[in-house]
Formats: structure tokens, sequence, C-alpha cells
């Protein structure tokens, strides 16, 4: 997820705001400066999830093939197909106002706690709650944000 996040920041002009990669799912904030144009989100979704699923596929393969068939679905052709994300688009929506802003941030951040996997939201390895601490061993840097810290 790191790579493919790094790579779609770079191929399409996104900033990253604030991430989080759980176990079942993940959560990123995106912002695409107006001066770049219109990005539609499924163009975005499809870089990154794509280069994710032939990782995946690549290392089930090599390391636990007995587990393939757990990611086997109908390929609408008669055949099977391999998919690692789960059938559908997500969930996205587009953010207005500095205050929804730093309210997605902080629900990110917070994804980990509420699911029980530590007690503190900068003590999970795969979140940008890290970088807001400004700690050395995150993942992936954020970009700065153009919201102002006072309209938290």
């Amino acid at each position: 997820m790191v790579s493919a996040v790094e790579q779609a920041r770079r191929t399409h002009g996104l900033q990253l705001w604030a991430f989080v990669f759980m176990p079942t799912h993940v959560h990123l904030l995106l912002f695409r400066p107006p001066r770049d144009g219109p990005l539609g989100v499924p163009a975005v979704l499809k870089s990154i999830k794509q280069s994710v699923s032939k990782r995946a596929s690549a290392w089930v393969r090599a390391n636990t093939p007995e587990r393939l068939k757990t990611f086997e679905v109908d390929n609408g052709k008669g055949g099977r197909a391999f998919r690692f994300w789960q059938d559908g688009g997500g969930y996205d929506r587009n953010i207005y106002t500095p205050q929804a802003a730093w309210h997605s941030i902080r629900y990110i951040h917070w994804n980990p706690v509420e699911m029980g996997l530590c007690d503190r939201p900068e003590d999970w390895r795969w979140s940008s709650a890290r970088w807001f601490a400004k700690r050395d061993d995150a993942v992936l840097a954020c970009d700065p944000r153009p919201v102002r810290m006072d309209a938290r």
C-alpha cells in the first residue's frame, strides 16, 4: 500500500493529508490542487488498487498458493479471476471545509484505537498519526496541509 499510494501521489498530483491501513480496509484523505484540474476518484482508486492487487496476487502465488482459492471470483465469462479487493467502489466523499477535513483526520487516526488494535493513534504503525506526532518512524510522510491549524 505504501508504494501504491506514493505512486498515485506522483502520477495524479495528489497531496496526502491522512491515512490508515487497517487489516480489513483503508482510509485515505487526499487533496488535488484545483490548478491541476478535475480528476475522478475512480482513476485514483484504480491506480492504487491495481498495483496492490498485482503485488498481493504475486505474493500469494509464491508464498501460499493454497490460499489462492480464497481470492477467486466468477469473472462473468465462465471463468475465475483473482480479486484482492472487495467488489465495488468503496465509500468516498468530497470535503469542503477545514472543520470537515479535521474531523476526517481524527476519524482516520482513531480508527485502529476504536477497533482495539492499539491504545493510542500513533501506536498504529500504518497510520499518518505517527507523522502528525512528528515521529521519525512514519511509513509515509503527509503533505503540508492548506487547512489552517486553528480551524480544528
